[in-house]
């Protein structure tokens, strides 16, 4: 699953999306761009659980097609 994460501008928020998505699913894989402002996702919980992870953790984040 990749997301767009406007608010995500440096290494610290990367670290605290990581454990947002890591907090739903412990094994799952998290590459992102600072860059682009993205993340890929690899995990077996649901889109709409990790995007209520990020919600909470103060990432909104959107689901890219």
């Amino acid at each position: 699953m990749k997301f767009q994460i406007e608010n995500m501008t440096c290494g610290g928020c990367v670290r605290r999306v990581t454990a947002a998505v890591q907090a739903v699913d412990a094994s799952a894989t998290v590459s992102a761009n600072v860059g682009e402002h993205s993340v890929d996702i690899q995990s077996t919980s649901t889109q709409q659980a990790l995007m209520d992870a990020l919600e909470t953790a103060g990432y909104p984040a959107r689901p890219v097609v």
